[in-house]
């Protein structure tokens, strides 16, 4: 099978990708005329496989639906997965259908395959656990910051513009929000371009992107799948899930809907005085699309997403190692997120176009015990801090790509608009109205012209070339002592990217590459109505990189990176407890990382990585401290190392994989009245997935040694000046899962 895809992806000047290897099993032979989908078909007869179209000219070769009935594949060995040669990886978030062994950047995918049991537990944390470069803070589900390759601005949830951006499919989620940790059901794959994605993506992809891909409507059968799971933290609570995916189709071959819905009970497991289990967190969402193929090779999709997260207190302790912390009052912390998109594709001879519109809203609300730490604001017997964000994301697009020859184009245009609102109040123990501390709104817009083109220099060697010429505003007001205070700063210019890729045979690819990326300034209004400017940060990498795919199925990739980060924005502690925005000056990342994956035969594989990152700042404006202090959050090296045995289990595919992970030592901030050692922090997972009673059941144990490392070093800004805080690792964990298709 593995020869005859790559025979037919060669043949065809098509993209085919499957999870991971292919077994070496016969497969009919084909002749004649005829389009990709019905090769394709007629390849996979009788195998257990069916193909399903992914993009223009992409393909992915995914195992029969549980449901249907299908012949039993006929090995030719015991172990044929680890002979056979693997099929590439399709990546389409640099806006073309690319394989992975052709595209000159740093990129890394999670493959959520069809085989993989659907859980609402999974979220960006279980991206992170296996990509290099991807940091998160640790305040909690729906609370973190997310951060690529050392380009870290601040631990604290403030104003400032994200420096990673979340997308889901064609459409940016997040502008200035943190993570809003979207769970990973009926995801097909998680793509992360690291590094500044400006060329590409615009303003704010100083760290790089962040993509998520769902699965498609599918035309040609319905199905339906149900997975159920409970969990059980140690010294904690319980915790359940619950997922339910539906393909529906509505006109064969014509039309169909595919509906998600997922709930989950993350499990709570810190003591706060009575009250145990206190930080459990609660989620909930659904998911529909309905594609509709109009004819001509054009297919139109109208999705919509609703996640409404709810954790009910806070993670942090005030003693290290611990799990309890004395009583106070519940910080809980909503974050709901609702989204709405339509894209439009289709091609014009050998053109490919796309046009795509989103719109997010994305409420985020915390709420901080303030019995301690807020006198200063005046108000009598301070109780509730609460901070209430509201943003709003309209993300459009429209491009086409396409090639003549060698020669390899892409054109297009976006705009972008994104409004945010700031509401910080004080609430008393009387039955007064609560006092404003903080109540900001800010207005951007984004608008660009993008293109890029790559041109064969010889055998193997290509040189490409891309740039985004923008035009951007922020619209800043505040209300002060003096009442509405605004502030306009518009900028234009262009951020360009270079690449030279050289593929001396099929399977290897060495790069090096130029990127860069800005992210708008503002002002920075004080309650009294002074104004502060705020300049934009740029940030400008150089990169090297060696990706290597082998017959066997191993695949390895080194990379290597150098960044000048100019004019940092950060969101500033202050000593009231408040945050305001501040350029500290400039930074230079210096990283490595690697990564690998080894079959040994007989089933066995090890699956490997580690990344060292300098990341410190530099030239610091007069009066903020010294200067080569550590940019915060990011750890300074990373190893994991993963071994998994595949074997066959009642004549059905198993597996069972021991896992750990290594987080080294990390600053919380580079303000010295700030900072705080954090990190070296041991991960450990075993997990085992078999098919049993006609059901996929999936058995998972997290931290084995039951450590309880800090893994962030905050919690309570109001307590911060006054008390050391802590987070610990989540308690040894089990999870069991049970999945059912029909």
């Amino acid at each position: 099978m593995p020869a005859a895809i790559a025979e037919l992806s060669r043949e065809a000047g098509v993209s085919i990708g499957a999870e991971g290897s292919l077994p070496s099993i016969r497969t009919p032979e084909v002749r004649g005329r005829m389009s990709v989908a019905e090769a394709l078909k007629r390849l996979l007869r009788d195998s257990g496989y069916v193909a399903r179209r992914v993009g223009a000219r992409a393909w992915r070769i995914e195992r029969r639906s549980r449901g249907a009935a299908s012949p039993a594949p006929r090995l030719s060995g015991p172990h044929p997965a680890e002979a056979a040669p693997t099929i590439p990886i399709v990546v389409t978030a640099s806006k073309r259908e690319l394989r992975l062994d052709e595209l000159p950047m740093a990129v890394s995918v999670a493959d959520f395959g069809a085989h993989r049991i659907a859980s609402a537990a999974d979220g960006s944390a279980s991206v992170a656990e296996i990509t290099e470069g991807l940091a998160l803070s640790g305040l909690g589900p729906g609370r973190n910051r997310m951060f690529l390759r050392g380009v870290a601005d601040s631990p604290f949830n403030g104003e400032s513009q994200s420096t990673v951006a979340v997308v889901l499919d064609e459409s940016r989620v997040t502008y200035a929000a943190p993570d809003p940790d979207l769970r990973l059901v009926d995801v097909e794959r998680v793509e992360v371009l690291k590094g500044p994605q400006g060329s590409l993506y615009g303003t704010g992809a100083l760290g790089g992107i962040y993509r998520v891909v769902t699965r498609k409507p599918q035309f040609d059968g319905a199905s339906l799948t149900v997975s159920a799971g409970g969990e059980a933290v140690a010294t904690g609570g319980l915790g359940h899930s619950l997922t339910l995916v539906a393909n529906v189709p509505l006109v064969p071959q014509t039309a169909a809907l595919r509906l998600v819905g997922y709930s989950a009970r993350d499990a709570g497991w810190i003591e706060t005085g009575e009250r145990a289990d206190s930080n459990a967190t609660n989620v909930i969402g659904a998911r529909a699309t309905v594609g509709v193929a109009l004819g001509g090779g054009w297919e139109a999709q109208l999705g919509g997403l609703v996640q409404l997260l709810d954790s009910r207190d806070t993670q942090y302790v005030y003693e290290p190692f611990e799990r309890e912390r004395p009583a106070q009052l519940p910080e809980p912390h909503d974050n709901d997120l609702r989204h709405a998109a339509l894209r439009l594709s289709g091609s014009l001879g050998s053109t490919r176009i796309m046009a795509s519109s989103g719109y997010t809203s994305h409420e985020v609300a915390d709420v901080l015990d303030a019995t301690i730490g807020a006198a200063q604001f005046g108000l009598p017997d301070p109780r509730r801090f609460i901070d209430d964000h509201a943003f709003r994301v309209w993300d459009s697009e429209l491009r086409a790509n396409g090639h003549w020859g060698g020669f390899e184009w892409l054109l297009g245009l976006s705009h972008l608009k994104a409004r945010q609102t700031f509401l910080v109040t004080l609430e008393g123990a009387a039955t007064r109205a609560p006092l404003t501390l903080d109540e900001d709104r800010r207005k951007s817009t984004d608008s660009a012209l993008f293109g890029d083109i790559s041109l064969p220099l010889g055998p193997g060697l290509r040189i490409e070339a891309g740039a985004r010429l923008f035009d951007s505003s922020i619209v800043e007001s505040r209300i002060t002592d003096l009442g509405l205070v605004s502030r306009e700063l518009t900028k234009r210019g262009v951020t360009p990217a270079v690449s030279l890729a050289w593929k001396p045979q099929d399977g290897r690819l060495l790069f090096v590459r130029y990127g860069s990326a800005f992210r708008p300034g503002g002002a920075d209004i004080a309650g009294d109505g002074t104004v502060e400017p705020l300049r934009s940060d740029e940030l400008a990498t150089i990169e090297a990189g060696w990706r290597e795919r082998f017959a066997g199925g191993g695949t390895i990739e080194l990379g290597a990176y150098y960044s000048r980060w100019e004019n940092i924005q950060s969101d500033v502690l202050q000593p009231d407890g408040l945050l305001e925005s501040a350029n500290v000056g400039d930074g230079e990342i210096v990283g490595i990382e690697a990564t690998g994956r080894l079959p040994l035969g007989e089933g066995w594989r090890i699956d490997a990585g580690a990344g060292f990152t300098h990341a410190v700042l530099v030239n610091r404006p007069t009066g903020l401290g010294p200067e080569h202090r550590h940019l915060p959050v990011v750890p300074e090296y990373t190893l994991r190392a993963g071994l998994v045995r595949g074997f066959t289990l009642g004549g059905e595919p198993a597996n069972i994989a021991l896992r750990l992970r290594y987080l080294g030592p990390a600053r919380l901030s580079f303000d010295p009245g700030v900072d705080r050692p954090m990190g070296k922090v041991l991960e450990s997972s075993l997990s085992g997935r078999a098919r049993l009673l006609g059901m996929d059941v999936e058995l998972e144990i997290e931290n084995l040694f039951d450590r309880r490392s800090d893994t962030f070093a905050y919690g309570n800004q109001l307590r911060f000046s006054s008390t050391e805080q802590f987070t610990p690792q989540t308690p040894l964990t089990a999870r069991l899962t049970l999945q059912k298709s029909f």
